[in-house]
């Protein structure tokens, strides 16, 4: 039976979260704007403002609610998880307000999947109670996120790992308690078995950060950037400072990445949903040639094609989520692939018409929207760029079919009716037709 209803004890949680994150998270994102800000622990005035925030939220229970019971979190489903975050993703800070802001989600859940009691204790407990941040260190400046690529080494010596070599794009590695290394200890072994996760305490010596990289609608020269590109100079870790065995880096980080997709693109559609709010009220609001906005049929079509795209987004991820709820672990990796490719289109296309449609105040600082459009080309490139899930949902599609042994192709019109002329040839001559 097909059910698109939410159960009313979960949607007043959802309410009372609608109402908290537009009065109360929207505001923190123009106080704070800058990229770094949520991750900033240091930032005293911030921190006044989130802590009883924070603890609001617990008081609702719905803090990290990510995490499985195992871990103190709830045990929602990623159906739940993806409702959430579509509310969740209408504010740059509500991430950190709820204790679910990335990458901090993942690296708990490798660390809780993975680590020693002692890296629990130290990381893990701090992490979840929001008291300090961490970076996922695995791109390289070389060879992007294709991890057949990578030249970052760690090798033993007696008891230590020690790790040479450069990382790109860590992301709130300035502001990390933390990072964790993706580094190959094997480069002989098969390509999904060279790799290996270490934790690297950010303050380890030989950890260099040669530049905090800025991107599009940020400066250098007000030092915005929180992308670190990073040199580990024979950075030397103890040997239980590794995630998993040798030889799992990969596996490692494949744990991390599908629920992490799938909260991503329901953020994505919760950002979406607001600019298409900010279009609704600039059509019924502004007025030109004589006439309000929306009713020029162009402004129409705008409103229109958004609100289509939108829609049709949102039931694949939340179809998406239920596989992974529902079905054997595995069955959603076609449909993850998916949401992560539409994600960056769907936005493209609502923000450039929100853009366009509030003229030439739509590419200013005093609206939100230039800095949602300057986020889209890393949208199309976050867990990897958008071609990389095309292979794996065409590869997974062909998977269901087979190839036709004939001379033409199965839907060949002159064999189907000969086909249906023998299979029918008794009824046919009955009437006089050959």
């Amino acid at each position: 039976m097909w059910d698109f209803s939410t159960e009313p004890d979960f949607q007043k949680k959802l309410d009372w979260m609608a109402d908290f994150v537009r009065d109360e998270c929207e505001p923190l994102d123009t106080l704070f704007p800058h990229g770094g800000d949520p991750y900033d622990v240091t930032n005293e005035a911030s921190r006044a403002i989130l802590r009883p925030l924070q603890e609001r939220v617990k008081g609702q229970g719905l803090w990290a609610c990510h995490l499985g019971p195992d871990l103190g979190g709830p045990g929602y489903g990623q159906l739940k998880l993806g409702l959430m975050n579509e509310i969740i993703g209408r504010s740059y800070w509500a991430p950190t307000v709820f204790g679910t802001a990335a990458p901090d989600t993942g690296n708990a859940e490798i660390i809780a999947m993975f680590g020693t009691e002692e890296q629990k204790q130290r990381y893990l407990q701090p992490l979840l109670d929001g008291r300090i941040v961490s970076s996922f260190s695995m791109t390289e400046p070389q060879a992007g996120a294709d991890p057949k690529e990578f030249t970052c080494r760690a090798w033993q010596d007696g008891d230590e790992w020690v790790i040479d070599g450069e990382k790109w794009f860590s992301s709130n590695a300035r502001y990390a308690e933390f990072l964790i290394v993706m580094a190959v200890t094997d480069p002989d072994a098969s390509p999904y078995r060279r790799m290996s996760m270490l934790i690297v305490p950010t303050g380890t010596p030989g950890v260099e950060i040669l530049r905090n990289v800025s991107v599009l609608g940020e400066r250098d020269d007000l030092d915005e950037g929180i992308h670190g590109y990073i040199r580990y100079n024979e950075v030397r870790v103890p040997l239980d400072a590794m995630l998993g065995g040798p030889g799992e880096g990969f596996a490692v980080a494949q744990a991390r990445l599908g629920g992490g997709r799938v909260h991503h693109a329901m953020r994505t559609v919760g950002l979406c949903s607001r600019a298409l709010d900010m279009m609704a009220e600039r059509a019924l609001s502004r007025r030109t040639q004589g006439e309000l906005l929306g009713s020029k049929q162009s402004v129409q079509h705008m409103l229109a094609d958004s609100k289509i795209q939108l829609d049709q987004f949102r039931l694949l991820v939340l179809h998406t989520a239920w596989i992974i709820d529902t079905k054997p672990h595995g069955s959603a990796r076609s449909s993850i692939a998916m949401c992560k490719v539409q994600m960056s289109r769907v936005m493209h296309d609502i923000i450039q018409r929100a853009v366009h449609l509030h003229g030439s105040l739509g590419v200013t600082s005093e609206l939100p929207l230039a800095s949602w459009w300057a986020s889209v080309p890393q949208l199309a490139l976050a867990d990897g760029p958008t071609e990389v899930h095309q292979g794996t949902i065409a590869k997974e599609l062909l998977k269901t079919y087979t190839a036709t042994t004939e001379l033409f192709p199965t839907e060949h019109s002159p064999t189907r009716l000969a086909a249906a002329r023998r299979k029918h040839a008794d009824t046919l001559a009955s009437h006089g037709l050959p």
